[in-house]
């Protein structure tokens, strides 16, 4: 009897849990590969920008779309694929992964971890490219930023929130201003993001130490694209590093 209270008890136990809802996929396939660029049939649904993947993994973003046919450009090893692989269709716009877990971490510009440490918890995604509110909508800028060299401090006003370039020839000092500008902003409440496309990996891991030297990771992201990663990935880094400055600045901070 006991048994057999059991045994019902549990069928009522499986019939209570939740029913789990159909969930359809749109599905292509791959006709042609271009140094990284996929053309694909099928996907009618699909739109520009969004994020599709391929059964082994890769992730590509959607670039032209035609009557016949879908062009996207491959964010992974594109040798790796073949022509009649299939893919199917996320319904998610190209986004990174934000969130103060980004805080001391070098990463691609998808938010995977390049510093050997675990995947950082995100709980927000913020698309690469949005349209930028006007004018009119935004503060004027009013803080000033102290790159901790007296000459550019007295002669150049810059503040947070402007936009700044440094130009110059090879070999000129740019990189070095720029860390020595991070460095400065120790004990400022200021968040620093480096974003290092088509370096040598043995450039970008001496920025890295050198930061690290001065304890400036504290406050720094490091958005890392050297010049072995695909053309895709190179493309995005800046526009990866801008979502994730956009959200902190979103939260209030600088």
């Amino acid at each position: 009897m006991k048994l057999l209270d059991q045994y019902l008890k549990e069928i009522e136990r499986e019939l209570s849990k939740k029913a789990e809802t159909p969930r359809s996929e749109e599905r292509g396939e791959l006709v042609e590969l271009r140094d990284g660029v996929a053309i694909l049939t099928g996907l009618q649904k699909a739109f520009y920008g969004e994020l599709i993947e391929f059964e082994n993994g890769v992730q590509a973003f959607i670039i032209d779309l035609t009557e016949e046919s879908i062009g996207a450009v491959i964010l992974g090893d594109y040798q790796s694929l073949n022509i009649g692989d299939k893919v199917k269709s996320t319904g998610r716009i190209l986004s990174v992964g934000v969130g103060d877990a980004l805080l001391g971490r070098t990463i691609d510009p998808l938010a995977e971890p390049l510093d050997g440490l675990k995947k950082p918890r995100l709980s927000k995604q913020y698309p690469i490219e949005k349209i930028a509110p006007g004018v009119v909508y935004r503060r004027p800028v009013n803080v000033p930023i102290q790159t901790g060299l007296k000459l550019i401090d007295a002669l150049i006003p810059i503040g947070r929130g402007q936009r700044e370039l440094i130009i110059g020839d090879r070999s000129t000092g740019k990189t070095t201003l720029a860390i020595d500008t991070i460095i400065n902003q120790k004990n400022e409440n200021v968040i620093c993001i480096y974003c290092s496309i088509g370096q040598k990996n043995s450039k970008t891991v001496d920025v890295i130490e050198t930061l690290k030297k001065h304890n400036a990771m504290d406050y720094t992201i490091v958005v890392s694209s050297t010049a072995s990663t695909p053309a895709a990935m190179q493309y995005i880094a800046p526009y990866s590093a801008t979502a994730i400055a956009e959200y902190f600045m979103d939260q209030g901070k600088d």
